[in-house]
């Protein structure tokens, strides 16, 4: 049976990992709200670019680029975006979950991986998959020569032929409590054409150009990737820092609790001992009398 000295120590050690787990969430809420405000400030840049490309396609008849052939798809590269380090809840699991799923409905075609973050990277690996280049502790603060390196790798293994599509799977950030597990298909670029503004009143812009659409198409297309790339990288990592401080809370939420229960059974136990020994000491009074 567990003494007092056994029970203290078990709340002694409680209250130890507790105070980690409280400065942990003050740590991924003062990061949060940095990577948030980045994450947001990118959104805007990433619908005007498409509005732009969108009117860029829309002056030609039949638009022709290497990253708007569609072909055949036998191949087909993964961006996988997961985080660098666990204590984020199931974050991690979350991403590399929707992953095998895309894995299995194109099951019998050739995936290549890219993994952005530790976690991602050392799934795949274990899985045996071929890799087309690996990325981690990039994503603590994204850097745009990252971005660019990435959509590189993306966009000429697309161009050439050693892929036929590419996707990226990560976590949307929209609020601290419920993100959104978002797998996209960053190529080949076929939707920006149809897309229709969100809003219902918002005014169509025809944008005055001085270079020819053709030479705006090839500049722009690749521009596209690149911020559909960093938008993922920053929306992860404001998703992972918000998973990463509701996992904290509950988790000193959850040492509360227990401390409490085992100062409740401790002084259970030590009323117990007093009123036993009061027995005693009576029972032996008794006996002398």
């Amino acid at each position: 049976m567990a003494t007092l000295l056994d029970f203290r120590r078990r709340i002694r050690s409680v209250k130890n990992t507790q105070q980690i787990t409280r400065a942990m969430k003050f740590v991924a809420a003062a990061r949060l709200r940095r990577a948030q405000e980045r994450a947001l400030a990118a959104r805007p840049y990433a619908q005007q670019i498409a509005r732009v490309l969108r009117s860029t396609m829309a002056r030609l008849e039949n638009p022709q680029h290497p990253l708007l052939a569609a072909r055949p798809v036998e191949k087909i590269l993964v961006v996988v975006l997961t985080g660098e380090r666990g204590l984020c809840g199931a974050f991690n699991s979350n991403i590399l979950r929707k992953a095998v799923e895309l894995f299995r409905a194109n099951a019998g075609k050739k995936i290549i991986g890219l993994p952005v973050g530790k976690k991602g990277r050392d799934f795949l690996k274990k899985q045996g998959m071929e890799f087309a280049g690996e990325y981690v502790n990039v994503l603590a603060r994204v850097e745009f020569g990252t971005v660019r390196e990435i959509s590189k790798i993306v966009t000429e293994a697309y161009a050439s032929g050693e892929v036929d599509a590419v996707y990226a799977v990560f976590s949307e950030f929209k609020s601290v409590i419920a993100p959104n597990l978002a797998v996209e298909k960053l190529l080949p670029i076929e939707s920006i054409a149809g897309e229709e503004s969100s809003s219902a009143g918002a005014v169509q812009v025809d944008y005055i150009y001085e270079q020819p659409a053709e030479e705006l198409l090839d500049r722009l297309l690749p521009r596209y990737v690149e911020t559909q790339v960093l938008r993922a990288m920053l929306e992860s990592s404001a998703a992972e820092h918000a998973a990463r401080m509701t996992a904290m809370e509950s988790a000193t939420k959850n040492a509360g609790e227990v401390i409490e229960a085992l100062t409740l059974h401790m002084n259970k136990v030590r009323q117990a001992a007093i009123t036993r020994e009061i027995i005693e000491i009576v029972s032996g009074a008794s006996s002398t009398a």
